[in-house]
């Protein structure tokens, strides 16, 4: 008998559907030759500190490091689970041979080995790699099996992030409570534990450092000279004028002077369509446009994926394999067919590209750039009974699929120099020659109000605008009416979920280029299937809170961030070169006992640190 098993209930009856597995039993489907059971996600855990030794089972600082000899998994203390383990040992321990059909991805191998471990399986065992949970990509991944070996460096990676997590997290947790919480929390509980984590706690420290960026900004006048020839705004070259006499100056030396235009150019210009979505462009997208939280977007996503009509979620790229290629006619089919309240939303922006082969741009297609998944995009299969949420999710998935096959959109930008006396200004517009794939996007909804992702918040300034000029003659001349005007320098920007991803995507630093953002993901802090869960982790610690889309650190996370003073636990940096190795570690290129040797020689470390501190320091902590 070949056991089969998934990650999820809905997953095995898709599966046993078409593998003919038709006959219910209690926790499994089976026949033709095949039963496929199922797990709830994860049915197996780390042991805690407690299951290695008594001497761990009360917190002290004496016990500190905790670094077992050897780690070991246990099963979930719940009744749910114990039963459905039950199930799945028998299965396995009679199989002739398990195919593990586990989510494709790090997090899914490494549920399904840790369950195959306890179960005591020793008969071969095979993979189910798919992207998507349609009939058809189902029965080809049965055709196409690979080898459980195959995916070693996989389980390893998720294995050393997990011991990694464990080692940091319990010894630092409890290191940090029992040194520095307030003594009148003598009892340890929920309220009182200082959270200490891999990577949430270099997330927080990217919130915090924003808002001391805030907290100790001294907004500082500037003026800027602009001036209103022929209708049009001119702003003056020289950009900010800190001083009031320097601009009053200019001001005056412009005055009662002709406005006289220098020069026009015109230059031509192409803009690509956007990137396909990977899970962190996704949520971003959701949070500017719907304000979803990162955690609601990566519930819907997954929820469509589910449903068949989205590939794999949790993924880090935007591109795509050459085989898919060919299987874009057939999406696009199924794109054209969807109806919504009787309206064909994709059927207009399809109709033109066909009858002619799809273009196949290597920003979309690049073998070089997929590993285990490729971008989300439909399946094809026409979506039925969405919510409204998940609805919203689907749209943006398929205006991009749909857009990558658009030509580019063509635009002039007309730069027009002036000058009155011997100051010189400037004015740009653009003009939109050809939209190319913009029609796809023209009836979307407008993003609601947010932060600004930049610092350089005064963005009034810019010069370049996209309207159209009036035509305007070198050499020319006319009246102009000046004007100086007073601003001020504003601080940096509060994080929305939408940047803060993207700072954790980037280990902290701003970048706002595409290309240079995709290069650094490498060196990000986190995964982009568990930074959602790393922001709500901090809200339920109480170290932020949200004030309407801004993240604002509570008080008792800004002093926790003063409390900590080894950049080892708060370095967004140190974090991603963490996780630089641990994806070195699923490609074969880094070993993962050396990772989990350095971990305990940096956390012993910590401790050594920690207990020499003789500053008598404490926290205070919120009531929550």
């Amino acid at each position: 008998m070949v056991v089969c098993i998934a990650e999820k209930p809905s997953v095995a009856r898709d599966i046993a559907s078409v593998l003919g597995a038709t006959s219910q039993h209690q926790g499994y489907l089976e026949g033709n030759g095949y039963q496929v059971t199922w797990t709830y996600g994860h049915l197996c855990t780390l042991k805690e500190p407690h299951d290695y030794t008594d001497m761990w089972k009360h917190w002290g600082l004496g016990s500190l490091p905790m670094i077992p000899p050897r780690f070991g998994i246990k099963l979930i203390e719940q009744d749910s689970i114990k039963k459905q383990f039950a199930v799945i040992e028998r299965l396995m321990r009679n199989a002739d041979r398990i195919i593990n059909c586990g989510d494709a991805g790090q997090e899914g191998e490494l549920i399904q080995r840790w369950v195959m471990q306890k179960a005591g399986a020793r008969c071969p065992v095979q993979r189910l790699w798919i992207s998507s949970l349609t009939e058809e990509a189902i029965r080809e991944g049965f055709e196409n099996l690979h080898e459980q070996k195959d995916y070693d460096p996989l389980y390893m990676a998720g294995l050393s992030r997990a011991i990694g997590d464990w080692l940091l997290g319990m010894n630092a947790t409890r290191l940090y409570t029992l040194k520095y919480r307030n003594q009148n929390n003598r009892q340890v509980g929920a309220s009182s534990v200082l959270s200490i984590g891999r990577v949430q706690t270099p997330t927080l420290a990217i919130i915090v450092n924003r808002q001391k960026e805030i907290d100790n900004f001294k907004p500082e006048p500037y003026w800027v000279l602009s001036t209103i020839y022929r209708d049009t705004l001119f702003t003056a070259t020289k950009g900010k004028f800190m001083k009031r006499e320097e601009g009053e100056a200019a001001f005056a030396e412009i005055q009662d002077k002709p406005f006289e235009v220098t020069s026009v150019s015109k230059k031509n210009g192409t803009e690509k369509p956007p990137q396909l979505f990977d899970l962190t462009t996704l949520q971003v997208e959701c949070n500017k446009k719907f304000s979803y939280t990162a955690e609601m977007t990566l519930s819907l996503i997954q929820s469509l994926y589910e449903k068949k009509v989205t590939t794999y979620p949790r993924v880090d790229t935007q591109y795509l394999t050459d085989d898919i290629y060919a299987k874009c006619p057939q999406t696009l089919n199924g794109l054209f067919r969807i109806k919504v309240a009787g309206v064909a939303p994709y059927a207009e922006l399809i109709r033109p590209l066909g009858g002619k082969a799809l273009r196949k741009s290597t920003k979309v297609f690049d073998n070089s750039k997929v590993t285990d998944h490729h971008a989300i995009i439909p399946t094809g299969v026409v979506p039925a009974g969405l919510t409204d949420m998940e609805r919203n999710v689907y749209d943006l998935v398929a205006r991009r699929f749909i857009a990558v096959f658009y030509p580019d959109c063509k635009f002039s930008t007309t730069t027009v120099e002036g000058k009155a006396g011997e100051v010189k200004f400037k004015a740009a517009g653009k003009e939109i020659l050809e939209p190319g794939y913009r029609v796809v996007f023209a009836k979307q909804k407008k993003d609601t109000p947010e932060e600004p992702d930049t610092a350089a918040a005064d963005s009034s300034d810019d010069n370049a605008a996209e309207g159209l000029l009036p035509t305007f003659v070198k050499g020319e001349q006319g009246p102009h009416k000046p004007t100086l005007t007073e601003k001020k320098t504003v601080p940096p920007p509060y994080y929305t979920e939408a940047t803060l991803l993207r700072a954790m995507e980037t280990a902290g630093k701003f970048v706002d280029n595409d290309e240079l953002r995709a290069a650094m993901k490498e060196n990000g802090i986190g995964r982009p299937s568990s930074r959602a869960a790393i922001i709500e982790t901090l809200f339920r610690r109480n170290y932020i809170r949200r004030e309407r889309k801004r993240l604002v650190p509570t008080a008792t996370g800004m002093r926790l961030m003063d409390l900590i003073r080894e950049d080892l636990l708060k370095s967004p940096e140190l974090t991603g070169i963490w996780e630089k190795k641990l994806r070195d570690i699923e490609h074969r290129k880094y070993d993962a006992a050396q990772f989990i040797n350095e971990l305990k020689e940096q956390i012993t470390d910590i401790v050594n640190q920690v207990l020499a501190d003789n500053t008598n320091r404490k926290l205070e902590l919120d009531a929550e």
